[in-house]
């Protein structure tokens, strides 16, 4: 039995959300290994639909959940989902639910700097959530976080205190902020400590114990590959790696635990936010892929930028991270256009490219060369075997995967867990 990773291979937005949920029924344990609250997942669920950012999509089937120490984790966030889920009938407690003990905290200064430093771009805006993400990693690897171990060592925090609140002092400074308020952000933090105690723990050390036992564990990525801040179109980017690797360091476990990567894929292209896109559509294709895709971020609701599939970005990022196979999402959308197009590669000054330079200009310069395909007339929607599929659908994903030069694993054509067409199962592969 194999472990799973789940990991977007755009630009986020792929709907990993519903790819999660359909596995993490099979699964032992659900474990977040990188990102924040930014990472918006919609789930539904016997016609109820679960909008999560920090949680593990696992949460909403009572699988065991876990926030791995890859996270960041703003513990004010976290309570207020917690909430809304146990509003909706989901139980969380300590018996389903794990926060890594070693995980660094978002903290008000990191919400209130990412929204200063966004202001003062100007054009250089990038495009963040807003929501600290950022600052809190810099201070990560700055080693001046706050982490959740430490909330039960609150008396004895001045040392850290002392290097968060220099490196801060002098930031705010500089945007004509008053310092940092050290007793208001202890209180802060001492009234949210109980709270997120209670799910503390050495999960590395659980997540050991249940791979040593044979269980299955499914690792959910956040955003996508290109996102990654590495591997993705740097600068517009988020702050942490999205590729699978970030699996075996961002929860405790080896590499060897990651198992089959499944790389979510939507049918065609979109991105929120500031940042390249070579096959983006500002006309009225672009308008009907949106609307009819309902594409509206689930974290911030800003509307989604929309083009047709790009299979040299999907291709790279299939091979930087790993990728045993797809999901491909949202066929539905692209029912009842008489022509698709997928980008099969790139021009820029004269030559074709097969991959997307790191450049960003390079990257913003690039043209896409597009093959054309005959779309279909009849729905894909709802669809559970290939036989329910239009002959047509079914060659544009086959055409999908060779482009790719990865196998298509999973199909799916709605919001619903089981309108699914399962072509390679990876837990069993």
């Amino acid at each position: 039995m194999a472990n799973v990773t789940v990991i977007g291979a755009q630009w986020g937005d792929e709907g990993k959300g519903k790819i999660v949920d359909w596995l993490a029924s099979r699964a032992d344990a659900v474990v977040r290994f990188q990102g924040g609250h930014n990472a918006g997942h919609t789930l539904v669920v016997d016609g109820t639909t679960y909008k999560l950012s920090l949680l593990p999509s696992g949460i909403v089937r009572g699988t065991f959940s876990i926030i791995g120490n890859g996270v960041v984790l703003d513990p004010w966030h976290l309570k207020e989902e917690i909430a809304k889920l146990e509003g909706q009938g989901v139980a969380i407690s300590a018996d389903n639910f794990a926060i890594a003990d070693n995980c660094p905290l978002i903290l008000p200064i990191h919400r209130e700097l990412d929204g200063l430093r966004e202001a003062a771009a100007g054009a250089g805006k990038i495009g963040t959530t807003g929501r600290g993400i950022g600052p809190a990693y810099e201070d990560k690897v700055g080693r001046r976080a706050i982490r959740v171990c430490d909330l039960a060592h609150l008396d004895d925090l001045g040392s850290q205190l002392d290097r968060l609140c220099a490196h801060h002092d002098a930031l705010r400074a500089g945007f004509g902020q008053p310092a940092v308020d050290r007793e208001a952000l202890l209180e802060e933090l001492r009234t949210i400590a109980p709270f997120v105690l209670q799910y503390a723990q050495p999960v590395w050390k659980r997540l050991n114990a249940v791979k040593k036992a044979g269980a299955r564990i499914l690792f959910e990525g956040a955003q996508g590959v290109l996102l990654d801040v590495d591997h993705g179109t740097y600068p517009f980017v988020t702050s942490s790696n999205t590729v699978s690797g970030t699996a075996a360091s961002g929860s405790g476990l080896g590499p060897s635990a990651t198992g089959f990567v499944l790389g979510i894929v939507k049918a065609y292209t979109t991105r929120v936010g500031s940042g390249p896109f070579p096959t983006e559509l500002e006309d009225e294709v672009g308008q009907r892929l949106g609307e009819r895709g309902h594409e509206f971020g689930t974290v911030t609701g800003r509307k989604r930028r929309c083009g047709w599939f790009d299979a040299v970005l999907v291709r790279q990022s299939c091979a930087i991270s790993g990728v045993t196979g797809i999901a491909l999402t949202k066929l539905d959308v692209l029912d009842g256009f008489d022509k698709v197009r997928v980008c099969t590669g790139y021009r820029l000054n004269g030559k074709v490219l097969d991959y997307l330079p790191s450049h960003a200009a390079d990257q913003a310069a690039v043209e896409p060369i597009y093959e054309e395909m005959d779309g279909w007339s009849g729905t894909t929607a709802g669809a559970r075997s290939w036989a329910d599929l239009p002959a047509q659908a079914i060659k544009y994903i086959q055409r999908v995967q060779e482009l790719i030069e990865t196998p298509v694993a999973l199909v799916s054509t709605s919001p619903e867990r089981e309108d699914t067409i399962l072509v390679r199962d990876p837990f069993e592969d």
